[in-house]
C-alpha cells in the first residue's frame, strides 16, 4: 500500500468534509462540476474555509497569532510538500498538481489580515479586499479547470475576478446587519450603516448587476468538464441578488435574506437543462 497517497487521499477527504459541513450550496455547486475537479476545488474550499473561521468565529483567542501561525504552516507546507494539518496537506498537494499561483495565496492570506482591525474601507482598500477574500479564489479554481491551458487561463481570468467579485458583494449585502453588528464591519465604501438607504443600495446593486454580467461572459467560455458547477453558482448568487434587489434598505438590515432549499433544487434542474441543450 502507498503510504504517501493514502495520507494525501485522506486528507483531501477531510477537505471533502469540512465543504460539506459548511456550505450546502457550495457542495451542490462541486457536486455538478466533473467528477475529476471535486477533490481539488474541495481543497481550496477547505483552505480558505479554515482562514475565515480563524478571522470570523474564534473571538476568545489571540486571532492574530492563530492567523500568523496558519501562515507559518502553509508556506511550509508549500515549500516542504507536507503537512500534518489535513488541510493544509490537501491544499498544498493542489497549488502544486495545478500551478496555483503564490501571489493569489498571499492575496488571500493579507485580505484575511485586514479582518483583524477595524477598516475605513474606501475604494482602493475595497477593491483589495475583495480581490484578495474572493477574486483569487475564483482564479485559483479557473486554475484547476484549466489544467495547464495558460492560454484560456489569461482569456477568462477578467471574469473570473468579476464572478468572485459579485459573489462577494451579494454576500456583503446580504450579510450588512451581522457584519456590523457582530463584527464592527461595513465593508462598502463611504457607506455609514446607520444611514444605509434606498438610493445606497440602489449604487452598490448597480455595480454588483456589471460584475455579473461580465462574469456571465466566461462562463460559457469555460471548459465543459467545469461550466454547469460554475453556472450553477452564478444562478444561485443571481437568484439571492433580485431577491435583495427587490427589498427596500430597512428590510436588508432587518431580515438576512436566504435561497429556500426548493428553490436551490429548481435553480439546479433548470440549470441542468440548459447545460444538456448547450444554452450555456
Amino acid at each position: 500500500m502507498d503510504h504517501v497517497k493514502l495520507f494525501t487521499d485522506t486528507s483531501l477527504a477531510c477537505s471533502k468534509l469540512i465543504t460539506g459541513r459548511y456550505s450546502t450550496s457550495f457542495t451542490l455547486g462541486i457536486r455538478t462540476l466533473d467528477e475529476k475537479l471535486h477533490l481539488p476545488v474541495y481543497a481550496v474550499y477547505g483552505f480558505v474555509r479554515w482562514a475565515d473561521e480563524i478571522v470570523d468565529t474564534f473571538h476568545d483567542h489571540d486571532k492574530a497569532a492563530l492567523l500568523a501561525d496558519f501562515r507559518r504552516q502553509t508556506y511550509e507546507a508549500l515549500e516542504t510538500g507536507l503537512s500534518f494539518n489535513p488541510i493544509l496537506h490537501a491544499f498544498q498537494h493542489v497549488v502544486h498538481r495545478y500551478g496555483i499561483d503564490h501571489e493569489f495565496i498571499e492575496a488571500f492570506l493579507h485580505s484575511m489580515a485586514l479582518d483583524l482591525e477595524d477598516q475605513n474601507y474606501h475604494p482602493g482598500l475595497y477593491s483589495e479586499y475583495i480581490y484578495g477574500s474572493a477574486e483569487v479564489v475564483g482564479l485559483m479554481c479557473l486554475r484547476i479547470f484549466c489544467d495547464g491551458d495558460a492560454a484560456m487561463f489569461e482569456r477568462l481570468r477578467e471574469p473570473a475576478r468579476r464572478l468572485g467579485s459579485a459573489f462577494q458583494k451579494v454576500n456583503f449585502l446580504r450579510d450588512i446587519r451581522s457584519d456590523y453588528e457582530e463584527r464592527g464591519r461595513v465593508y462598502f465604501p463611504g457607506v455609514v450603516y446607520q444611514h444605509f438607504n434606498d438610493v445606497t443600495k440602489s449604487q452598490i446593486e448597480a455595480d454588483i448587476k456589471a460584475d455579473f454580467e461580465a462574469a456571465y461572459e466566461g462562463i460559457v467560455q469555460l471548459p465543459r468538464c467545469a461550466k454547469l458547477g460554475v453556472y450553477l453558482a452564478y444562478v444561485y448568487y443571481l437568484k439571492l441578488f433580485y431577491k435583495i434587489k427587490k427589498l427596500p434598505a430597512a428590510r436588508i438590515l432587518g431580515e438576512r435574506v436566504r435561497v429556500p432549499d426548493n428553490t436551490k433544487i429548481l435553480l439546479l434542474l433548470g440549470s441542468y437543462f440548459r447545460y444538456r441543450l448547450s444554452r450555456i
